[in-house]
């Protein structure tokens, strides 16, 4: 397995459609960095969100997740409450392919302020826009910019093409076009 570099990465975009929109350089004038990197991809937060409340002091369950702990909210600036998360879709839209698996670490412009972003693997023919999780571990509000960068994206290319891909497993998130909650 080996890491994939810009080249293939904007050739993979260009032939195979893996991740639209494409930015074909590193934006970066008055935002957090977004577009292609050295050996990866800067993926943008979108302005959708699901902010965690505890208004209703429900338990959370991965299994039995409950709707009503998330508000929903639409804007350019999302503000994290302390200690709570916030879930959000990406910008981008990816389609990865058959012999290649992401893995996909936040930023660290976020990192420095107390702001984690947790996002799992993309596996190999998995498909849709990617749900993120923001973390604020501070005890103060933190802000969140849409349409800038939030994570990168690293591509490994496999020596061969997997026996089973997350398209023939029939994932539970694939094709997900918006910000998905737990499932079972």
């Amino acid at each position: 397995m080996s890491i994939r570099s810009d080249k293939w990465i904007r050739k993979m975009a260009h032939e195979q459609h893996m991740i639209e929109p494409f930015v074909e350089n590193q934006v970066r004038a008055g935002v957090i960095s977004y577009g292609l990197s050295s050996y990866g991809y800067d993926i943008r937060v979108a302005s959708e969100f699901k902010i965690f409340t505890n208004v209703f002091s429900v338990t959370v369950d991965p299994k039995q997740f409950d709707p009503k702990s998330m508000i929903d909210f639409n804007g350019d600036v999302c503000i994290i409450p302390p200690n709570s998360f916030a879930l959000a879709r990406t910008v981008e839209y990816f389609r990865i392919p058959r012999d290649t698996l992401t893995i996909c670490v936040g930023k660290s412009t976020y990192a420095r302020c107390g702001i984690i972003v947790n996002v799992t693997p993309f596996e190999p023919e998995w498909e849709g826009y990617v749900t993120l999780e923001i973390s604020n571990t501070t005890p103060l509000p933190a802000k969140i910019y849409a349409n800038e960068g939030i994570a990168q994206v690293l591509f490994f290319q496999g020596d061969e093409v997997c026996e089973v891909s997350y398209a023939d497993r029939k994932g539970k998130y694939q094709n997900q076009q918006g910000i998905l909650l737990p499932r079972l």
